[in-house]
Formats: C-alpha cells, sequence, structure tokens
C-alpha cells in the first residue's frame, strides 16, 4: 500500500443539499466517514487539500489517516463525486479501517522481467487483462501493488490468477473461476501485414499489376465490343 495521507478535517452538524453547498461555496468539501461497526462521521475537508491529494495518482488506494478534533482516524477513501463539468470534488465517501479488521480494494498490477520474456523479445505484445486485482486483504497488510513476473512467457501464454503469489493477508475477492489478467499476443501490425499479402494474392493472381482484380482487367470498351459481336453474330 502506498504511504499513508494525512487529511485534515472538521466535523459538520448539519447534512442535506443546503449545508453541502454552503460548504462549497466556502472551499469545502462534504464528506463521510463510515464502517467499522461506529456510526457514519460527517465531516468537510478542504477542497484544495483534497484536490492536491487527488492528484498523486494514488490517492483512492492510500490509506488516508484524517485528523478529526485532535485524534486521526485510518480510512480507505471509497469515491470522490466529481462535478460533471469543472471535475471539483463535490463529495468524499472514507472507510473506516477497524483494527483486526479486512476490506475489499483494489490493487494495481505491475509486471517484472519483461527482457526476460522470449515473447516479448520476439515482438510479442503483453496484451493486460485485468490492470487492478479485486482483493479481500486485512487492513494492516494492504498492498500497494502486485507483481507478477512474465520470465520465459511465450507469444500465445496466458497468466491466470491461480498463477499470482498473492501477498499475505491477501486473497482473490473473486473466487469462482480462475480468470486471465494477461496475455502474450502477435504485433496487430505483424498480423494485418500478412493478412494484406494474403488478400493480395487471392485477389490480383499471377502477373497481374498491383490493385488490379480479375474483375477490372477488362475495361468499359472490351465490355461494349463483346456485346456487338455477339450481337452481329
Amino acid at each position: 500500500m502506498s504511504d499513508a495521507l494525512t487529511l485534515p478535517a472538521e466535523a459538520r452538524e448539519r447534512a442535506g443539499k443546503g449545508a453541502s453547498r454552503q460548504l462549497r461555496r466556502e472551499g469545502r468539501v462534504p464528506a463521510v466517514i463510515y464502517g467499522g461497526k461506529e456510526e457514519p462521521t460527517l465531516i468537510h475537508v478542504e477542497a484544495k487539500e483534497l484536490v492536491r491529494q487527488l492528484g498523486t495518482g494514488h490517492f483512492m488506494n492510500s490509506i488516508v489517516e484524517i485528523e478529526l478534533d485532535g485524534k486521526k482516524v485510518r480510512t480507505i477513501p471509497k469515491d470522490v463525486a466529481l462535478h460533471p463539468v469543472n471535475d471539483r470534488p463535490e463529495h468524499a465517501d472514507f472507510f473506516r479501517l477497524a483494527k483486526g479488521g479486512k476490506i475489499e480494494v483494489n490493487v494495481p498490477v505491475v509486471f517484472l522481467n519483461e527482457e526476460a520474456s522470449p515473447g516479448l523479445k520476439k515482438g510479442g505484445v503483453l496484451n493486460v487483462v485485468r490492470h487492478e486485482l479485486e482483493l479481500v486483504c486485512d487492513n494492516d497488510k494492504i498492498p500497494g501493488e502486485i507483481e507478477i513476473d512474465v520470465t520465459g512467457k511465450e507469444v500465445g501464454d496466458s497468466i491466470h490468477i491461480s498463477e499470482v503469489q498473492l501477498p499475505e493477508g491477501s486473497e482473490s475477492a473473486i473466487t469462482d473461476r480462475d480468470f486471465t489478467i494477461a496475455t502474450l499476443v502477435a504485433p496487430s501490425a505483424l498480423k494485418k501485414s500478412e493478412g494484406a499479402e494474403g488478400e493480395g494474392e487471392d485477389q490480383t493472381g499471377e502477373g497481374m499489376e498491383p490493385g488490379e482484380t480479375a474483375a477490372t482487367e477488362q475495361g468499359p470498351d472490351d465490355d461494349a465490343a463483346d456485346e456487338q459481336e455477339a450481337k452481329s453474330e
């Protein structure tokens, strides 16, 4: 998991659209902390600071310690609603991490040792089916990323969840199938090139000029001559 972030917050006494609009006019973002078998806590945070942390690129995959009334509440972001036009945050949800509990998270995948893959060396392409894995993790053992080694992989090989060594305290949230994470495929440019060559041979035949087909060998004048000859017979 990425290093914990700290987000100062203040409690809010009122919910509702009117109160939320007033907070936004003041440069604040209404938010809520829920989960952990406790009542939801209504808070608001500074909009500029939330935008800054969103800009790090790993906010949604980080533990966020919310500073509230002199205490720190350990959470993980679950949702940030953005304005449809200007993309400013309008509301945020944080899930409270209870000690000893588990949580379902999406963890990004990274691939290692691509230079040791014969298939990639030959020009194959790593087609990533899942850029993130849905995992159920211990609250205090949330991984920042899942590393997958592609050493020895050839074109045509697939990587399934059953091949991945997940960190201690983590397991796949999807348990009913051995799903595919990535495949090694031939480059599309090579496939198109080979297909174009095959089509050219079928359509033009031997001795024809490029772009010429059996249908274009006979021009309009030849058609007229054939028709005139048929009438004279």
